[in-house]
């Protein structure tokens, strides 16, 4: 895969910065009271969602998870709609039902987050069997973590997505931590990628802070998939910089002089900011005045969430799939 363009970098740029605004700004509404639910921020690891998704035609699918606002932006999702369903305004993605942990728009290609460990793993295979079915050159992408691995259903559809050789690439964001729960006393593999072998599979292991790293082997799997040429797992190595949700301090089960590190030394944004200046002639007032139209347009969805309107009770069961209820 070759080196993207400059601007195709600054696009990737754009996105990761989207995305930190958005969950810098999601934060503090949730802690001052505005918002309802539950926040899982994805601070720190926008260089996956955004590696990946830079390679995706706007009808191709992918699956989140519960930490899912980065893998949403990055797939083409507007912030003035996601933020309205974070409010639980009638506007927002999912109608303000579905909240965070949720959100879902088929127009874009987006199947939805999910709440489940490891949920959205069979939905990415199940969508890229029909587009094998129907002969398209659309492919499937599944977000999940590293606790996901463990799960029977991460096994069973990466053996069924290898033998039916299905468009499908499976991202593990690795971030060292399943809740408070190191990798290493959850798993013997150091390196999820091996796994992949057991089902005669690529199995690729990067930096997943590293944007341009993510970018060339994401390529790799995209076009491998849409070739016909069946699915490859992607471990992309990232960190949380915040805990596991919105109240966890993330401080009782990791040093915070670790996180701290991380943070000086792999922030995502910072290293693509520092190679559009050192190899492609940026200036650090340039990426400044992106920052600053960026800022200016999530104002502007948050007046767009802040004003839209609650939905109303009697609205509660329209658009819930189900059978008849029975009296």
């Amino acid at each position: 895969m070759s080196k993207p363009t400059k601007e195709q970098m600054i696009t990737m740029y754009r996105k990761m910065v989207e995305i930190r605004q958005f969950e810098e700004a999601a934060g503090t509404l949730y802690q001052s009271g505005q918002l309802p639910g539950f926040l899982h921020l994805y601070i720190g690891e926008e260089a996956t969602a955004v590696g990946v998704c830079v390679h995706l035609n706007d009808d191709d699918y992918i699956t989140s998870t519960h930490r899912g606002h980065g893998h949403l932006i990055a797939k083409g999702g507007k912030r003035d709609r996601m933020m309205a369903e974070l409010f639980a305004r009638t506007t927002g993605y999912c109608k303000g039902k579905g909240g965070s942990m949720h959100i879902a728009d088929k127009e874009t290609g987006i199947l939805g987050a999910n709440g489940v460990v490891g949920a959205g793993i069979p939905l990415a295979a199940g969508a890229a069997l029909t587009a094998k079915f129907r002969a398209t050159e659309q492919i499937a992408v599944s977000f999940f973590g590293d606790g996901a691995t463990n799960q029977g259903v991460f096994h069973e559809t990466l053996n069924l997505a290898a033998v039916w050789e299905l468009p499908v690439v499976f991202v593990c964001e690795n971030n060292r931590f399943g809740m408070g729960t190191p990798q290493k006393e959850h798993q013997r593999v150091e390196d999820i990628a091996v796994r992949a072998p057991a089902y005669d599979i690529p199995g690729v292991t990067v930096d997943g802070n590293d944007v341009l790293k993510v970018y060339a082997a994401a390529g790799e799997a995209v076009t491998r998939a849409r070739n016909g040429d069946g699915p490859t797992l992607l471990n992309c190595d990232t960190y949380r910089f915040r805990g596991h949700h919105i109240g966890d301090p993330g401080t009782s089960y990791r040093d915070r002089e670790e996180v701290q590190e991380q943070e000086r030394q792999r922030d995502p944004i910072r290293r693509l900011a520092q190679v559009l200046i050192d190899e492609e002639g940026m200036t650090e007032e340039e990426l400044s005045t992106i920052d600053e139209e960026l800022a200016e347009e999530l104002e502007e969805a948050l007046e767009f969430a802040k004003n839209s309107p609650d939905p109303l009770p009697e609205d509660a069961l329209d658009d819930v799939y189900a059978g008849s209820i029975q009296p």
